[in-house]
């Protein structure tokens, strides 16, 4: 039984591809927000409503799905409203788009009118035909000079039949947008000056919600939000019957069990935020208050009739890691929260809505084992931590490998680099050396795009090894695509480390003396202790140094005393960088104010010792 004035639609795309500039926009134009209000929200010229984040203005990516609802009119029709989800585009956040569809009934596709299809756009379109979404393709950033949007159609197209999608899917409708000036037409050769193309296709082309608002309830929770009035907050859509503020409802937990609540209240979305409902329809999504111990895949059904619908499945992890505690000489220093009891408390709370995080126990009270769908998805939850005050320590990425018919597997992903035509060699050596296949090569404008199929543990590190090759134009992006039989090759950096051997202050002196040996992470005034990584040697092993050392005084002038020195400026590392860097026996030590690389043994002989014994035992059997 479908709500002809409702819609639900999904926002969908590859990383900067446009999706949250247009959902400003449909909130600003359909009246949803006021001016002031819009740009009270923004927070800043160059800030987006729908980021909300702190991480996600920085980064200008959409880390966490969000929803939002306008209400528009064709002139002359009664009024549609239209929930609207603003997906992550990354495949790191994959966990985010894969039950978040499930509130949907279709969805917009949007291509960037240069790029065409990504690695990403492949993702998010499998898990939305999956879902069994009809998508209608956008094809924005319409308005770039070296746009070409006839050609990303049929590359849409030609992905589409790839992916095995039905006749309804391949006859998808196309808008054509520009979503930052704010304008969609159905013919890209003359832009209108607002959305009415895009939001007319949205009441044409996407079904009305579904659901028989008669029947037993049954409603999917699929995000969760809390306060710190009501406690957790469950959010999902209601796929039949009518749910009451107030109604005694049967709680049927993802794992099993039952519990008879009863309903606190209940919200339903308004442009950027929620107002209080007394009762929510099937078809609708909605906010569910006071339901003590809801959780991500939960059903609430009739307690005469409770049925549970079927749960969300979530693609399992690629990449783990070990976290630690501190245990650096600067432990403490600068973090509040810094005992594993904190950590894992903290670590145990992002489960309850991270849906596609897995943590451990490790052999040592003091480590966990975390694991994620990729590098950004765990380096954002480590940057969050570091922001909130925690301190700790994490260890080398490794992705997991799995055991199928007697022989171990490993992870192969997908992986598009765009590059200048002169730095294409360069590329093709680097990807080459990580075990990295050309599958196929374009030539778009004035660069070049090269299509690899890579195993997983072969990209970590290549990302700055990258940007050195191509002198920092080189654009990389890759997506898991599935399991091969591992090859025993190890990969590991081709460069040694730097290692203080002391613990003061850097001086310039030492600094002056170091700069032959190789890259340094620190400057003049930095404190470092023993054991700490300090720079990158220019050879294949480890060299240990004394970066604090002095400069001896006499008393007799020196000819050079009036030279001017210049160092070398250091090589600053961002988090997910120092990530891929370092190797088995080193760590990333985290703090609120800085971020160290470090050997896991920081004395200087047990290193040595280490090393010994570990050449004394045999060699691993090959995967």
């Amino acid at each position: 039984m479908p709500t002809d004035d409702l819609r639900n639609i999904a926002i969908i795309a590859h990383v900067d591809h446009g999706k949250t500039s247009l959902v400003d926009q449909m909130l600003r134009q359909s009246g949803a927000l006021g001016s002031s209000e819009y740009e009270k929200l923004r927070g800043g010229q160059h800030g987006l409503v729908m980021d909300t984040n702190e991480l996600e203005r920085e980064r200008g990516i959409t880390i966490l799905s969000k929803n939002c609802a306008i209400t528009y009119a064709k002139p002359g029709d009664a009024p549609t409203r239209i929930n609207i989800i603003d997906t992550p585009g990354h495949a790191d956040f994959g966990g985010e788009v894969e039950r978040i569809l499930r509130m949907a009934d279709g969805c917009l596709l949007l291509v960037d009118a240069f790029e065409g299809p990504m690695p990403q756009t492949r993702f998010v379109l499998t898990k939305a035909l999956e879902a069994g979404l009809r998508p209608v393709v956008v094809i924005n950033k319409c308005d770039r000079p070296d746009a070409r949007p006839d050609e990303v159609v049929d590359e849409v197209f030609d992905l589409l039949v790839e992916l095995g999608a039905n006749d309804e899917a391949l006859e998808f409708p196309v808008v054509y947008t520009s979503a930052r000036a704010g304008w969609a037409s159905l013919d890209h050769h003359h832009p209108r000056e607002d959305l009415r193309d895009l939001f007319d296709m949205i009441v044409e082309s996407i079904p009305p919600a579904g659901g028989d608002p008669d029947a037993p309830l049954q409603l999917l929770i699929l995000s969760l939000d809390s306060t710190a009035y009501v406690g957790r907050i469950g959010i999902g859509r209601v796929f039949s019957g009518t749910i009451r503020a107030g109604q005694n409802i049967a709680l049927l937990k993802r794992v099993g069990g039952r519990t008879d609540v009863k309903v606190g209240g209940l919200q339903r979305f308004h442009a950027m935020g929620r107002i209080e409902a007394s009762e929510v329809r099937a078809g609708d999504i909605c906010a569910v208050v006071g339901v003590e111990g809801v959780d991500i895949g939960d059903t609430i059904a009739d307690p005469e009739n409770a049925v549970a619908l079927p749960t969300v499945s979530i693609d399992q992890p690629t990449i783990t890691m070990i976290f630690r505690i501190n245990d650096s000489p600067f432990a403490g220093r600068e973090g509040e929260f810094v005992t594993s009891r904190q950590i894992r408390t903290r670590l145990d709370r992002e489960l309850e809505r991270n849906v596609a995080l897995r943590v451990e126990s490790s052999h040592s009270a003091d480590e966990f084992i975390v694991s994620g769908r990729g590098l950004l998805h765990l380096g954002v939850l480590i940057e969050t931590m570091r922001r909130e005050g925690y301190e700790l320590a994490v260890g080398k990425p490794r992705v997991i490998l799995r055991e199928v018919e007697g022989r171990i597997h490993e992870p192969i992903e997908r992986v598009t680099i765009d590059c200048p035509e002169w730095c294409v060699g360069p590329v093709m050596e680097l990807l080459g050396s990580r075990r990295g296949e050309l599958k196929k090569l374009d030539h778009i404008g004035s660069r070049t795009r090269l299509h690899f199929e890579a195993p997983s543990r072969g990209l970590i590190g290549v990302r700055s090894r990258l940007l050195g090759v191509s002198q920092g134009e080189a654009i990389m992006h890759h997506v898991f695509d599935r399991y091969e039989p591992a090859i025993s090759a190890e990969l590991r950096r081709p460069s040694g480390v730097l290692v203080a051997t002391e613990t003061a202050q850097v001086t310039a002196h030492a600094v002056e003396a170091m700069s032959d040996r190789g890259f340094l992470f620190v400057r003049p005034g930095d404190k470092v202790y023993s054991g700490q990584i300090v720079g990158e040697h220019n050879r294949e092993n480890d060299l240990t140094v004394n970066i604090t050392r002095e400069k001896k005084l006499t008393n007799i002038r020196s000819s050079t005393k009036e030279a001017t020195i210049t160092l070398k400026q250091p090589r600053d590392i961002a988090l997910e960088a120092a990530l891929e860097y370092i190797e088995d026996d080193e760590l990333v030590e985290i703090t609120p104010g800085a971020i160290r690389l470090r050997k896991k043994l920081l004395d200087e002989g047990a290193r040595r010792r280490a090393s010994r014994s570990a050449k004394d035992r045999p060699a691993p059997a090959s995967a």
